[in-house]
């Protein structure tokens, strides 16, 4: 069955990354809405939709919408998103879920009471690497995960006009307060520590303790171009080591012997380092961001079919753990 779905929000996120995905499955993007006449116009045009509304709550009671999705704000993500569950519609919306866990919260309770189903877009669980690297490790070949490093970075351009380091920290760091229980198992503890040596450039290292036994340091920061790569992960076990560079290169190293002496040297299926990046050459439609393989959990679980789609209740330990981090860090 084709779901029809009204979509709040037209920016360039929803318009470029979420709806050209979104589309490839079994999907109707029956209305829009925005707020700018002329953002909304240019949507309908690109995806063929012809009710374009101004109103969220008109597009929440538009006959014949089985699901609503949305990238917009925080705050109009919590509105938006109990008012819809509350009209009796799945949601699905970007993160953050709200601006504060209590209105994370708010949401979990909303999609409880009514027993509609709120998803939500933490894609970097979907990211190619992260995707290996996850499968790699629930296969039971890489054994305990015994630590976890990590580095996620930002430019200072960022805060241009304000040095206010909320949209940081919910629409950065909240991925990475998700995705390392993804990778490893619950988090039972975070410390942080920061450097900020001018208004804007700020550095902090966390510290975490996960409920497996393991420990983990995540770098986070505005103190870099987003034109390098801003993104990399280890991961630990006993004689193996993952690493995630920039979402989209994983190596696998295992315990191969020396081989410098032996003469009759070679690689071992089950013990040398194994390597993977993609290849651009290829004329493939590739997602590696990691977005068309969320929808596509995404779209059967609006439908109310059991997929492992982030849930609302993800996005309550993702905020909690997000508002311990500024708690931490006093920022």
């Amino acid at each position: 069955m084709t779901l029809n779905i009204g979509w709040i929000g037209c920016g360039v996120h929803a318009t470029q990354m979420l709806l050209p995905q979104l589309v490839r499955h079994d999907v109707r993007i029956a209305a829009l809405c925005d707020i700018d006449a002329a953002r909304l116009a240019d949507a309908g045009r690109q995806f063929g939709v012809s009710t374009l509304l101004s109103d969220a709550q008109d597009l929440i009671r538009t006959p014949g919408i089985d699901a609503v999705g949305m990238a917009v704000g925080p705050d109009q993500h919590l509105a938006f998103g109990k008012a819809a569950l509350e009209h009796g519609l799945p949601v699905f919306m970007e993160k953050p879920p709200s601006g504060t866990a209590e209105g994370a919260r708010a949401l979990r309770d909303a999609s409880e009471r009514t027993g509609k189903p709120l998803l939500l877009g933490f894609m970097k669980r979907y990211s190619v690497g992260n995707k290996i690297a996850h499968n790699i490790l629930k296969s039971g070949r890489f054994g305990p995960v015994l630590g976890l490093t990590g580095y996620y970075m930002t430019a200072p351009g960022y805060f241009a006009g304000s040095v206010d380091y909320t949209g940081f920290f919910l629409h950065h760091c909240v991925h990475y307060m998700d995705l390392v229980s993804f990778l490893v198992s619950p988090v039972t503890g975070l410390t942080a520590r920061k450097v900020e040596k001018t208004p804007g450039r700020v550095l902090f290292h966390i510290g975490l303790d996960f409920d497996c036994g393991a420990i983990g340091t995540i770098a986070m920061g505005t103190i870099q171009s987003r034109g390098t790569p801003v993104e990399r992960i280890e991961i630990m076990g006993d004689h193996q080591r993952l690493e995630i560079e920039d979402v989209v290169e994983v190596r696998w190293h295992r315990d191969p012997p020396f081989k410098t002496a032996d003469a009759a040297a070679t690689l071992g299926d089950g013990q040398d380092s194994l390597t993977w990046k993609p290849n651009f050459t290829a004329a493939a439609n590739e997602d590696f961001k990691g977005y068309h393989a969320l929808l596509a959990d995404v779209v059967p679980a609006l439908k109310g079919e059991k997929t492992p789609a982030p849930t609302i209740h993800d996005g309550v330990v993702a905020m909690e753990r997000l508002e311990a981090l500024r708690k931490a860090l006093a920022l």
